[in-house]
């Protein structure tokens, strides 16, 4: 792999190896010397690298290892809240309307953090980074039915406890 290679298949990931690196560390220092030392591993292993078809999912596996040696090394495990990760803002909304949303967000990420690892993974890589079935099989070293599996067991749960929270006033 040349520079350029490099520059035009591994590059462009960045940013979601950085979102998957901070919601595994929740921090946006350790999230970017992650994302560093993925880069530098990529670099540096160039010259093997010409038989791995999809890139971008194997630099997420990587940076699932990374994320799991430094969580393990650090001894501690925080996230930011769901609602400081994702922009929710939008200028046509009043500010009942925004202030419900956040609220909103903030319930799910909080359902989502009390979900099982595994879970948390899948439906972090399936709805919020939007990666394929297959593409998350690789990242996870997961097959396809646990994949499968876990995804709709956290949908479900997510769907489950958000409903009654906001059945209260029926």
């Amino acid at each position: 792999m040349n520079l350029e290679s490099f520059q035009n298949r591994v590059l462009p990931a960045k940013n979601k190896l950085f979102r998957f690196a901070l919601r595994f560390l929740g921090s946006e220092e350790d999230a970017k010397d992650v994302v560093q030392e993925v880069f530098i591993r990529v670099w540096n292993g160039r010259e093997q690298m010409n038989e791995i078809q999809n890139w971008e999912a194997w630099c997420m596996r990587i940076t699932r290892n990374l994320s799991l040696d430094r969580i393990r090394s650090n001894s501690r495990r925080q996230t930011r809240p769901m609602e400081e990760t994702f922009d929710v803002r939008q200028e046509a909304l009043t500010p009942h309307e925004t202030t419900e949303i956040r609220e909103s967000m903030h319930r799910i990420g909080q359902i989502i953090e009390a979900l099982p690892e595994k879970q948390r993974q899948i439906i972090h890589l399936r709805d919020v980074e939007g990666y394929s079935y297959n593409e998350i099989c690789e990242i996870l070293e997961l097959d396809m039915n646990q994949v499968k599996v876990n995804l709709f067991r956290a949908r479900n749960t997510v769907r489950e406890k958000l409903t009654k929270m906001n059945a209260y006033g029926l």
